[in-house]
């Protein structure tokens, strides 16, 4: 061998040199980085790739490539080619570089990392490829990152549950096997009833951990096939995928109704809840996800109207139906201001005498295509879609007003009855808007009836005797309006501090026929008169009621029998005339 010289010696030292450089600066950048020969055996790790990896650089060095960086491709679980070869691709020129790849690396004590590699080939003068350099990175903590915001934008917050977007992608998939295969599948639309009182009364605390409770119940009930989604609110539905009769579905709500309607238990509190569930199949009710959607959604408006906690499967003649009460609420959130509604006033006697001892203001709707609407083809609506507040401040102030201008005309004091609704009780503001009305027109509060159902009352019989005692303290009177049709007990009864129990007409209406039902106004008759009371019988239309009721000692009655509701024209020529003897037509 030939002595080295001072020449080569100086050569040497600085290759070591420019390595060593090179070395330290591969170890400051903050990407793994392993150096192969062209046998594939490691000849250097940097730190980043020694950490990652597991491997020290002393040990990996001289090892296969493939011992070091042991990949498997993340979605198939298969090895990865880690050889010099395979970071050519086939038919590429040989001076290329193999682009970066996604994949899972086994470190040395098994645990798997995801990386990001890039594999470049090193080449001796543009030809022979000497070695290889595998620059790699760990992206597991930006793969989590993703997978957890896509999990976050595809779930439900509250309940983890899919939420519309995922369900729709899944409804819209399920939709595709099932008819390639010939088969059929079903949506239910699940509601909580009343769920806002829960939340107005309980704290929206309580009725999230509700919807927790209800979220788990439903996932308990169906198939690990099927999918259930919380689309917002108190609103949930259920894919049941491949469903091969519709009885199937039937049995599935069945059993969602059970599973949900059992006691709930909430911070030690036990909660009663109801639902209404509509149902959807595939492909008798729809072919697509939108179609199958809303034929679930009217079918529990359906389910709602027949009562609530049951559930409905979708019939042609519900689209129908909702697309009218649809058209309905349209011109309902309009009707107030093109001053549509109108009252009409039916007057109360007193049985004895005959006398007119006040009048009960009742709405009606003159809606310009379907003529003059009642009440209960308009109200529950309005108080569904939030415009009974509006709707009940209007007749407040008019009833009062139309007092306020028979008072004026010469007609003297009338009385005047207004119903309140569950909402307009429950309003912040009730109270003051009461008072602001009797203020405005300058009716005496004990002018002015309000009568209230006793459901009404017993929403919060708590908060309700609080307000019946303030309506007092102003002097308006109070009347329990449906008495014998509610669940109020004797208790509250004595504690409603109300001035008159007004009995339901379906009592009265079977007074002659049932005895049971004379038994039980007798009845009633005497509860009001031992609580100092006036008692008001509704829907008088026989003589032979009429007999009845001043025999057992009823006070006042309204109905056909004396006069139907009226306009307030009308009703100001029958002040005029009298009801002769009580018994006008």
């Amino acid at each position: 061998m030939k002595p080295m010289t001072k020449l080569d010696i100086r050569a040497a030292e600085a290759i070591y040199l420019e390595n060593e450089v090179a070395n330290l600066t591969l170890d400051s950048i903050g990407e793994a980085v392993l150096r192969a020969d062209s046998l594939g055996k490691v000849t250097y790790l940097n730190r980043v790739a020694e950490k990652v990896t597991g491997w020290s650089r002393e040990e990996a060095r001289g090892r296969p490539v493939a011992e070091v960086l042991r990949l498997i491709d993340d979605a198939r679980r298969a090895a990865l080619d880690t050889s010099l070869g395979a970071a050519t691709p086939e038919g590429e020129a040989p001076s290329s570089t193999a682009s970066g790849t996604n994949c899972i690396l086994v470190r040395r004590d098994g645990l798997e990392v995801g990386i990001e590699r890039k594999t470049t080939l090193i080449r001796e003068h543009g030809e022979s490829v000497t070695g290889a350099i595998v620059a790699f990175r760990d992206v597991s903590a930006e793969r989590a990152r993703s997978l957890e915001m896509s999990h976050l934008a595809q779930h439900d917050a509250l309940t983890d549950l899919p939420n519309r977007v995922l369900f729709n992608d899944r409804l819209t998939q399920a939709i595709s096997l099932a008819e390639r295969q010939g088969k059929q599948l079903a949506v239910m639309f699940v509601d909580l009833d009343h769920f806002k009182k829960i939340n107005d009364s309980l704290g929206h605390d309580v009725g999230d951990k509700l919807l927790q409770s209800v979220a788990g119940r439903l996932k308990a009930c169906v198939r690990r096939s099927d999918t259930i989604s919380r689309l917002g609110g108190d609103e949930f539905v259920v894919l049941l995928s491949q469903v091969e009769h519709a009885e199937d579905a039937a049995i599935s709500a069945q059993k969602a109704l059970r599973a949900l309607t059992a006691p709930h238990t909430i911070d030690g509190k036990s909660l009663d809840v109801n639902v209404s569930i509509g149902v959807s199949t595939y492909p008798n009710d729809g072919k697509d996800a939108e179609s199958l959607l809303n034929r679930a959604d009217n079918a529990l408006y359906e389910a709602k109207q027949r009562g609530r906690n049951n559930y409905q499967f979708f019939r042609h003649e519900m689209h129908a139906r909702l697309a009218d009460r649809q058209s309905l609420e349209a011109d309902l959130r309009c009707a107030l201001g093109r001053n549509e509604f109108v009252l009409h006033y039916q007057p109360k006697l007193n049985l004895q005498t005959g006398q007119i001892t006040g009048v009960e203001a009742l709405i009606r709707w003159l809606h310009p295509q379907r003529g003059l609407l009642y009440p209960e083809q308009f109200v529950p609506l309005a108080e569904e879609c939030g415009l009974i507040l509006g709707i009940g401040q209007w007749v407040l102030l008019e009833a009062c007003q139309q007092a306020r201008a028979w008072r004026d005309g010469g007609l003297g004091v009338v009385p005047v009855s207004v119903n309140v609704s569950t909402t307009e009780f429950g309003a912040q503001d009730f109270l003051s808007g009461v008072r602001a009305v009797l203020i405005a027109t300058g009716v005496e509060p004990r002018n002015l009836e309000l009568e209230l159902t006793e459901s009404v009352l017993m929403h919060d019989a708590e908060a309700a005797v609080v307000t019946l005692i303030k309506l007092k303290a102003m002097g308006v009177q109070v009347a329990i309006d449906d008495f014998g049709t509610g669940y109020s007990s004797f208790a509250y009864l004595r504690r409603f501090h109300s001035d008159a129990l007004k009995l339901h007409h379906s009592f009265v209406q079977e007074i002659a026929a049932d005895p049971r039902d004379a038994a039980i106004v007798s009845a009633m008759i005497n509860i009001g008169r031992s609580l100092k009371q006036r008692v008001i019988a509704e829907g008088v239309e026989t003589s032979t009621q009429l007999e009845f009721l001043r025999h057992h000692g009823c006070g006042e009655g309204q109905g056909f029998y004396f006069s139907r509701p009226l306009v307030a024209e009308r009703l100001a020529n029958l002040f005029k005339v009298g009801i002769l003897d009580g018994l006008v037509h």
